[in-house]
């Protein structure tokens, strides 16, 4: 029997995701965003699941595809709107578009589009945490396509070897950019690359948002006491191209249709039923999802652009010490 308030805080996270995306993903098909956009959508219940056990303090690092990892780690979806608008209200003064969003208030160390950059990052966060001392732990966000990277192996190497409290959370949806995950990883289950390093690793499904939960909060807990880092290898999918736009001449829409019947929002939604919640309280928390994003993308609508003046700030040092 699942905790009806637990139930409703996720999907409550999960469906706040799901529209931020949605209203993204459409505001680039009608002309008003500019670059790139790479959404996530398929995939929210590992974003939720991992963050719902994280305070305001600890760090979290995440990708190109890190929207879901920032609202459900705390972000301002107003600010979040504002940066992909290229407005001087964004989260980084409207210069780092969709792929960077940092928010260091609630933990948010950064998105990074290099992929695997953003482990190390994550690796310095439980560096620090250590140094430190506390209780903070530090999480990092990637998919399978990183594993690959030398950065990702020195990072478990040296997490393993310092014992630090990092959580290696692996977001395998089956794909590297446009690369079926067998054509560029030998051994194909991510959870065994932890084995050399000593580093305790699991399996899960990545769409079930209470199974990613259960298995972060076992992992958090055992860093938060001294016994260092964990890997999670969450399966799951992702129900766009790998940025919008992709042809997807790479994957069956079959395979796209069966992972959708699995929507994560759906999985819990079953669950929830189950457990006695009423369906229409899930379709309330949906209403609310859906006006909050909508006020957001009105408000950052307004919002001036960056002025092209301010590009190099922060670039350069003011010798005035100003």
């Amino acid at each position: 029997m699942a905790d009806l308030e637990l139930v409703e805080r996720l999907y409550r996270t999960m469906s706040l995701i799901r529209r931020f995306e949605t209203a993204a993903g459409r505001l680039l098909a009608d002309g008003e965003l500019a670059g790139f956009l790479h959404l996530s959508i398929g995939q929210e219940a590992v974003a939720a699941g991992v963050c719902d056990v994280l305070g305001r303090q600890d760090h979290i690092t995440t990708t190109h595809r890190g929207h879901g990892h920032c609202v459900a780690k705390g972000a301002r979806v107003e600010a979040m709107f504002a940066e992909i608008f290229g407005s001087a209200e964004g989260y980084c003064g409207g210069r780092s578009g969709s792929m960077h969003v940092a928010d260091p208030d609630v933990g948010i160390l950064g998105a990074n589009a290099i992929v695997g950059a953003c482990v190390p990052i994550a690796l310095g966060g439980a560096l620090s945490a250590s140094m430190l001392g506390g209780r903070k732990v530090s999480v990092a966000f990637f998919g399978e396509g990183a594993v690959a990277e030398g950065v990702v192996h020195e990072s478990l190497n040296l997490a393993a070897l310092w014992q630090l409290p990092m959580i290696f959370v692996c977001e395998n949806n089956g794909y590297a950019e446009m690369t079926p995950v067998g054509v560029h990883l030998r051994a194909t289950n991510v959870a065994d690359y932890a084995a050399p390093h000593r580093i305790p690793a699991e399996t899960l499904d990545g769409n079930d948002v209470l199974a990613v939960r259960a298995a972060a909060e076992k992992a958090v807990a055992r860093a938060r006491e001294g016994g260092g880092p964990a890997l999670l290898e969450c399966r799951t999918y992702r129900w766009h191209g790998h940025f919008e736009g992709d042809a997807q001449r790479y994957r069956d829409k079959s395979e796209v249709e069966a992972w959708r019947e699995r929507d994560p929002l759906t999985v819990l939604a079953a669950r929830a039923e189950e457990s006695g919640l009423p369906t229409d309280s899930l379709k309330v928390i949906d209403e609310e999802c859906a006006d909050k994003i909508a006020l957001a993308v009105e408000w950052a609508r307004d919002q001036l652009p960056a002025r092209a003046e301010a590009l190099t700030a922060h670039v350069y040092r003011d010798r005035t010490g100003a």
